[in-house]
């Protein structure tokens, strides 16, 4: 499964948010480019430590059952998938700016290794490994690329 502990993953990811342009269509979802890559970063945030948001009750009861399949490899996150409360961006972001505070979390997230992993249990998943925190957000960058045809 591609992580972000992957040099070749992480020059994939930035190849392609570099394509990302204010004009780019979405093909799904409500957000803006600019929006999305504010939404990553604080995605980010959390694979760090730096968001730590409570777990939700229906990630406590449906977490387990979901949790192989969202970690399936080659899978990609499903279209509209829930977002973790927090990481919701309603108001409009530059897209540069956003950009660069994502790929400098990206960095440090990298730079870091599985010590930088939070050991806060994601909200919906519980605990994640290292290796896990890494492939969720290969996944969920990805996944917000993907939304942009990028």
């Amino acid at each position: 499964m591609k992580n972000l502990f992957e040099a070749a993953t992480v020059e994939e990811v930035k190849e392609r948010m570099a394509l990302l342009s204010t004009d780019s269509a979405r093909h799904w979802g409500k957000m803006t480019s600019a929006q999305a890559m504010e939404h990553c970063a604080r995605g980010m945030e959390l694979a760090l430590g730096d968001r730590r948001p409570s777990r939700v009750l229906i990630g406590r009861i449906l977490g387990p059952v979901i949790k192989p399949i969202a970690f399936r490899d080659g899978e990609p996150m499903r279209r509209n998938s829930p977002t973790v409360p927090g990481l919701v961006v309603m108001e409009e972001t530059d897209l540069a700016q956003g950009r660069e505070r994502l790929c400098g979390l990206v960095d440090r997230f990298v730079a870091s290794g599985p010590g930088g992993c939070t050991d806060h249990p994601h909200s919906f998943f519980g605990r994640l490994t290292p290796d896990e925190w890494s492939a969720w957000m290969y996944k969920h960058l990805d996944h917000h690329l993907r939304q942009f045809g990028v």
